[in-house]
């Protein structure tokens, strides 16, 4: 017996029958029943200001007909509200018909364990930790002036049920640790924010004290930024370094890769297939497979296990990310991209571990090879058109590049351009593959999820960099 009906007046017969009557004419569909636990504390002016645990469970019932989702959702599982959805469902597509497909490939592989990071680790020992993070970054440097620190844990545990009583379950358990600092020198205020997390219990992360180093490069980046002088303007080459930067190529290049844009031709990819789209050097992949990290999925939502999807190869445009419903509408398969938020939420095409893999050169290469630019290596907020790929983006940590040497940090420089473009100006790709920490969320039509990023260093030859130096 599930764990979803132990407490409801449903048996696994009820659902069977009432999942295979509702779908018996449609072309897809699924019941997705989903429990999530959840914490965050958070320490900030010397003190817990919040400590939160959080628990929900409820369940989607999707019906899929050419191209129309009916979808109905609630947060009691029982006979009645089950049926109640059913009938919601049938009603929304009273002219179905069709050819239910439910056949999904089996994995065995898991990328992560079922634990529950929440109850490993007992709160006081959080909150010590937080309070060791206050007391160590304050005695570290006498100019900091506030620390905020924060934990964030969860476990999900999803079941998926299909028309002929497949089922498909899930554990995903996942963390977040954050410090941020602001130090304060003859009058000017800069801040520094760093943070670590993936698919594990905290205790992975933060062995070994591995918290005073998350404290230590969040009170570098302070300390560069203090230092920064206004960035230059204009049109010039850009070094983007390893990890992290790589939410450029997640947002101004990723979400236009995406099937559900391609199918509706608003991707400014959609009718580029076979077509190269990039230089040579740039091979872009979107991985769901690699263990413990923050966008890895041993099935997605919809129960279908991930793979590494090879994008674009070579600088040649080679495929999307599909759900089983952009999929079928396009005559491809499922490439174990359908995610969703929670069970109020559809399931959409979505990244995972979004990637430009290595290639030949070294940073020192590129750094030598600017005469005029910046050295961009950490980004923070942005703007995005996921259609056309425009995109604005924020340097949080950048230098100038002055006859091939790294100069002063920079403070305000933006990078403008759009993904499309931008793809053709990579003229140096890096030897250096770096993941991200561990700290990417997506958004997408209403929709967070956790996504992770990876890019070795790279040489963009024209970029527009927005800046305050007069």
């Amino acid at each position: 017996m599930s764990q979803f009906f132990n407490k409801s007046d449903l048996s696994r017969q009820d659902v069977d029958k009432i999942v295979s009557d509702t779908l018996k004419n449609c072309d897809d569909g699924e019941l997705y029943l989903e429990e999530s636990k959840s914490e965050s504390i958070l320490l900030d002016d010397n003190k817990i200001k919040n400590s939160n645990y959080s628990s929900d469970l409820g369940f989607g019932f999707r019906a899929i007909s050419d191209e129309v989702v009916a979808y109905s959702y609630s947060n009691e599982i029982s006979k009645d509200s089950l049926k109640s959805s059913s009938e919601n469902l049938k009603s929304t597509l009273k002219s179905i018909k069709g050819t239910y497909n439910h056949q999904i490939p089996k994995t065995n592989k898991k990328l992560y364990e079922d634990i529950n990071p929440i109850e490993q680790k007992t709160l006081k020992s959080k909150l010590e930790i937080l309070n060791k993070v206050n007391d160590f970054l304050r005695k570290k440097d006498g100019s900091v002036k506030q620390v905020t620190a924060s934990f964030a844990g969860e476990q999900k545990s999803i079941e998926i049920i299909r028309s002929g009583g497949e089922v498909i379950t899930d554990v995903r358990p996942l963390i977040r640790f954050n410090v941020s600092v602001m130090l304060e020198k003859n009058g000017r205020k800069e801040t520094g924010v760093y943070g670590i997390g993936g698919r594990q219990s905290y205790d992975d992360y933060l062995k070994n004290d591995n918290w005073k180093n998350v404290c230590e490069e969040a009170l570098r980046i302070a300390s560069v930024n203090l230092e920064s002088k206004p960035a230059p303007a204009g049109e010039m080459k850009v070094v983007l370094g390893p990890g992290w930067p790589a939410i450029l190529i997640h947002e101004a290049i990723g979400h236009g890769l995406e099937g559900d844009f391609n199918r509706k031709k608003t991707s400014a990819f959609h009718n580029l297939m076979g077509q190269k789209v990039a230089s040579e050097g740039v091979t872009i992949v979107d991985d769901g497979t690699i263990d413990n990290r923050r966008g890895s999925l041993t099935i997605d939502d919809e129960g279908t296990p991930t793979e590494k999807t090879v994008l674009i190869e070579k600088g040649i445009l080679k495929g999307f990310m599909q759900d089983r419903h952009n999929a079928r509408l396009m005559n491809t398969k499922s490439t174990g991209s359908g995610r969703r938020e929670n069970y109020r939420h559809i399931v959409l095409p979505r990244m995972r571990n979004t990637m430009m893999l290595s290639g030949n050169q070294t940073q020192d290469e590129m750094i030598k090879s600017v005469d005029k630019g910046i050295f961009a290596v950490s980004f923070g907020g942005g703007q995005v058109d996921i259609t056309s790929g425009k995109f604005v983006f924020n340097c949080t940590e950048a230098y100038e590049i002055n006859n091939g040497k790294i100069g002063s940090p920079i403070k305000g420089a933006t990078l403008i351009g759009d993904g499309p473009s931008i793809l053709r100006e990579v003229s140096m790709v890096g030897n250096d593959m770096m993941m991200d920490p561990g700290i990417g969320t997506c958004g997408k039509a209403g929709q967070g999820v956790p996504v992770g990023v990876a890019q070795p260093s790279i040489l963009i030859d024209k970029m527009t960099v927005g800046g305050t130096k007069l």
